[in-house]
């Protein structure tokens, strides 16, 4: 098992938001947190990278105990976040957002280079010195996940990307994560949109009031109407 959250409990101050949350996910899959806007389904995200660490439970990756660990530190084990507002530099260009970000590894060749973003982004080649506060919302989700694999991620972890954002660029998004799964990548997603979900994913988590609802694979998924009338209004 790549990563695993183990029964967490997650606060903001003293609001308790993620009750017993657990989770797996396994090497080379796509796995996604389904939910509605507010279910707990960021927090989860933000608890295994250490931006809001839980209060109880763990969070381990590849055998490693990595709960609360600072975000830089799960980032250099191999985790990658992409986060929903994006954050990308404004007042840099989209060249110098990806060269931020490069980290050569020092024990085996890098799997993403600023050529493989573009191949894969080819409208961020164009754009290469625009600056990034220039760019369309596709634009920067875009430059987000490619900044992100510049520092060469085994796991990526992506929050909402597709939300807000127009059909062509979120089938280039599907089209990305089915890329990045043939190469061994493992994903972990959050969506409110389920068709994408669905399309793009091989097992699911509904997230509902910080309690994990429902877990099973897309065929079980799409068979439940059940649960898919109860929780995603579908």
């Amino acid at each position: 098992m790549q990563l695993e959250a183990k029964a967490i409990n997650t606060y903001y101050g003293l609001s308790h938001i993620l009750f017993d949350v657990s989770l797996e996910v396994d090497r080379g899959e796509v796995v996604v947190l389904l939910g509605r806007n507010g279910a707990g389904k960021t927090t989860t995200m933000r608890s295994i990278m250490g931006l809001t660490p839980p209060k109880t439970g763990t969070v381990t990756y590849n055998g490693q105990n990595i709960t609360g660990l600072a975000p830089y530190k799960t980032a250099r084990l191999g985790i990658g976040f992409v986060p929903e507002d994006r954050s990308i530099f404004p007042d840099l260009t989209v060249r110098a957002n990806l060269d931020v970000a490069y980290k050569k590894s020092k024990t085996r060749a890098n799997k993403w280079t600023i050529e493989q973003v573009y191949a894969l982004f080819p409208r961020l080649e164009e754009l290469s010195r625009r600056r990034g506060g220039t760019l369309s919302g596709g634009e920067q989700q875009m430059l987000t996940i490619a900044r992100t694999l510049m520092g060469d991620p085994d796991l990526l972890l992506l929050d909402e990307p597709s939300e807000g954002l127009a059909p062509i660029i979120v089938k280039t998004l599907g089209d990305f994560i089915d890329r990045v799964k043939q190469e061994g990548m493992t994903v972990l997603l959050s969506e409110q949109n389920v068709k994408f979900s669905l399309k793009h994913s091989d097992r699911a988590y509904i997230v509902d009031s910080g309690h994990i609802k429902y877990q099973g694979t897309i065929k079980e998924l799409e068979k439940d109407e059940d649960v898919k009338k109860r929780y995603l209004a579908v």
